[in-house]
């Protein structure tokens, strides 16, 4: 991850927590979490910010463990759901986080925030946390142009979409779009794939 934008949502964590708890539920991913994962499966949420995902994602039969990469914001997830379990772990590396450990992995908005370098690494590291058989949600939020840093210091990088369909290559895409996400109201690109089985699985 950029140490800067750790840093800033480290130190800004109950501002950024309640910016984000004040947004409209992001009902159109929810949708598609209820489509596509397997359900009743054990899930991580790759990047859970203040645990609101990561809370209905539990509420909806769906077992999850919430990862940050920022310890404030894992505080903040704490602090706001007692009952739920979230630790520390950044990308690319996730260190401490098992391989195939989860049926469906989350990863919404999180990879923008990762230099251009690290994109690639970051999505295998995801898709090796999944079972065979198993999801992985990912999106990102999409910046037009060169790679920028908005008013907080926060990394946006710009990258085409070509590099997370590489790095998945020989799994099976279920659905991919762009479009304008319901709580944020920017635009994103989504992707939902399934971990294919392969020899020695």
């Amino acid at each position: 991850m950029d140490e800067l934008t750790v840093s800033t949502y480290t130190q800004g964590a109950d501002h950024f927590a309640q910016e984000w708890l004040a947004q409209p539920e992001p009902t159109d991913m929810y949708a598609l979490l209820e489509e596509f994962f397997v359900p009743g499966g054990s899930t991580a949420d790759i990047g859970c910010g203040a645990g609101r995902d990561t809370a209905w994602l539990n509420a909806h039969g769906f077992p999850t463990l919430g990862y940050d990469a920022s310890q404030g914001l894992i505080e903040q997830a704490r602090l706001r759901y007692p009952s739920l379990s979230f630790r520390t772990a950044a990308l690319p590396e996730l260190e401490g986080v098992a391989s195939r450990a989860f049926d469906n992995v989350l990863c919404e908005t999180v990879l923008m925030h990762l230099p251009v370098q690290q994109i690639a690494r970051a999505c295998a590291r995801l898709m090796d946390l999944v079972r065979p058989g198993g999801v992985l949600y990912l999106s990102w939020r999409v910046t037009e142009g060169g790679s920028v840093r908005d008013v907080y210091d926060r990394l946006y990088t710009s990258f085409d979409a070509s590099v997370v369909g590489s790095s998945l290559a020989g799994q099976s895409v279920l659905w991919e779009k762009e479009s304008v996400s319901g709580s944020s109201g920017k635009r994103v690109h989504r992707m939902i794939v399934r971990r294919v089985a392969a020899s020695g699985d």
